[in-house]
């Protein structure tokens, strides 16, 4: 059978030049995307998908807007969650977390430069909205040596000059996070450094109708890779030698698979290690007729962060009736915790309203009732009432907003935990539950 190139520099042979996001069917593109099998199963699904160039001028646009009506002459950033925001780019995103040599600078009238690591430029030209791409932004010492703050002065002089020509002039520049070498070199310019994350965290809080999508995409994807993990955990784990990490590398793997970028804990334990909570997967031997409890913390296609929860009981015999108690409350509380979710509800509100957890639980209960989401765990923190300051979260809850709804269940010395946590829409008129995956009927008791 001859192969044609028209067809092997295509992602998907079937498709025409674009794919069905509004991105280039390209097979040889330097854009990152999901995957063939993704885009099968949103398709089997009924999904819709985003249009991304869409999804990224909603973006800059709100960006932008958000500088203005704070008065800034721009907005500086480092966290490569907010240049991803910004650009829908990439780069090496987990060694720039440690390593920041990305940094994107956002000026009152648009106008958008990514200084990006020296050989890489490249890599954000898809997108016309960036319209320079330069070098420079390598602030720390690994990189830098000795000389780092003679690098600083000429990245904080190359972003003078820019807010000169696009901002004039106005010297307020938000920055989200610098190194120290970085902020005082753009002191040193006479600018005004203001914090940026308030703007970024605001501005990233509420979803576009594409943003939302995307999400739509993203969870259908992870679900059907947590359901991959389930399956070989039901299936192997009773024959013996399966480890906690041998259940977890699935969940990598799937996503990948479909696209998926990393999963940003180790949140997976079994048995007595569900208890305390956040203990890391390791090589523990799980064991039949015995808990799995995980978070997947997972940033999945289109760079969307799905970060779902759920327990399991894997064996023969009936869980211990403290567990099932256990994980029945855990359903009650997120449940009811959900039903005060809609537009114009105060933050501070959900946290005086919320669902008592037993006297048992109330030591080791999760660290926040509920939190945003989007490209990460994003603002706002819906705090428990014994945790909660006054006023720092006194805001209301908009259309459009994503927050996960979260349930910790660990009883003080016990041996296990139930961890439970659903990702939630804010609707015109309420609530929409994006998680569909099942709670275990046995922890249910159902079974």
């Amino acid at each position: 059978m001859n192969s044609h190139y028209r067809d092997t520099r295509k992602i998907d042979p079937t498709k025409g030049n674009l794919l069905g996001d509004n991105t280039p069917n390209d097979n040889d593109r330097v854009e990152i995307g999901p995957t063939q099998l993704a885009f099968r199963e949103w398709e089997a699904a009924g999904l819709q998908l985003p249009n991304l160039q869409n999804m990224r001028d909603y973006r800059w646009k709100r960006l932008t807007k958000f500088i203005n009506d704070r008065g800034y002459a721009g907005l500086l950033v480092f966290d490569p969650l907010n240049i991803r925001y910004a650009t829908d780019s990439t780069n090496m995103q987990l060694w720039n977390t440690h390593n920041p040599f990305r940094a994107l600078l956002l000026c009152a009238d648009g106008y958008m430069v990514l200084w990006d690591y020296k050989q890489s430029p490249f890599l954000s030209e898809f997108n016309p909205l960036v319209r320079e791409q330069r070098a420079g932004a390598d602030l720390f010492y690994f990189d830098r040596g000795d000389k780092v703050d003679v690098a600083a002065d000429v990245f904080s002089n190359e972003v003078r000059i820019l807010l000169e020509e696009h901002s004039g002039t106005n010297k307020r520049l938000a920055v989200d996070k610098v190194m120290l070498h970085g902020l005082r070199a753009l002191e040193a310019q006479g600018l005004e450094i203001v914090p940026g994350e308030e703007l970024t965290e605001k501005c990233r809080a509420v979803k576009g109708a594409d943003e939302i999508l995307a999400m739509r995409c993203a969870s259908e994807a992870c679900e059907i890779a947590v359901g991959e993990m389930e399956k070989f955990a039901r299936e192997m784990i009773p024959q013996g030698g399966v480890s906690e990490d041998d259940v977890w590398a699935v969940l990598h793997a799937e996503n990948i698979k479909r696209g998926g970028e990393w999963i940003e804990t180790r949140l997976l334990t079994s048995g007595v290690r569900t208890n305390p909570w956040f203990q890391e997967c390791g090589p523990r031997i799980i064991q039949n007729n015995e808990i799995v409890s995980f978070d997947t913390d997972l940033v999945g296609s289109y760079g969307i962060c799905v970060d779902i929860s759920r327990s399991w009981w894997i064996g023969d015999e009936k869980p211990p009736a403290e567990m099932v108690y256990a994980m029945q409350h855990g359903h009650e509380h997120i449940m009811h915790n959900m039903e005060m979710l809609r537009p114009g509800v105060n933050i501070q509100d959900l946290s005086r309203g919320c669902h008592p957890l037993d006297e048992q639980y109330q030591k080791q209960k999760y660290g926040c009732m509920m939190h945003g989401v989007g490209l990460c765990d994003e603002w706002p923190l819906v705090a428990y009432p014994d945790q909660m300051v006054e006023g720092a979260f006194d805001y209301e809850l908009e259309p459009g907003m994503v927050l996960c709804v979260e349930a910790l269940v660990s009883p003080e010395g016990g041996d296990f935990s139930i961890k439970l946590e659903d990702q939630v829409l804010i609707t015109e008129d309420g609530y929409e539950n994006l998680t569909k995956y099942p709670f275990d009927p046995a922890l249910m008791g159902e079974s």
